[in-house]
């Protein structure tokens, strides 16, 4: 019984840690969306559909990379000069923004 009670704990704790790190990837993404859709000329509801499309682009495969090749090829399209170098730092810089508001938010 007390294994049984151990193991669900962890399954548990297992569970909550990736919906945590699924929020702060989504976040981080509606964030990146925001900031390419900015250095693309976008503003108002047109940035948020695009933020939207960059959130749902992750869906596609496990990991950064859809996001990475749907976010190049539009910044390549748009004659935005970020390189998937920068993009990637980026991503990171956000990552730690979405995580500091998603702790923000818990705690309020």
């Amino acid at each position: 019984m007390v294994i049984d009670k151990k193991s669900t704990a962890h399954e548990a704790g297992h569970v909550l840690k990736h919906d945590l790190a699924f929020k702060i990837d989504a976040r981080r993404n509606k964030l990146l969306g925001l900031w390419i859709a900015e250095q693309m000329g976008l503003s108002g509801e047109t940035a948020e559909a695009y933020a939207k499309e960059v959130v749902i682009s992750d869906l596609e495969e496990p990991g950064d990379d859809d996001v990475v090749r749907k976010v190049m090829k539009d910044v390549s399209d748009n004659g935005v000069g970020i390189t998937e170098e920068g993009l990637r730092q980026k991503m990171e810089d956000l990552s730690h923004v979405a995580r500091q508001q998603i702790d923000a938010e818990s705690t309020t």
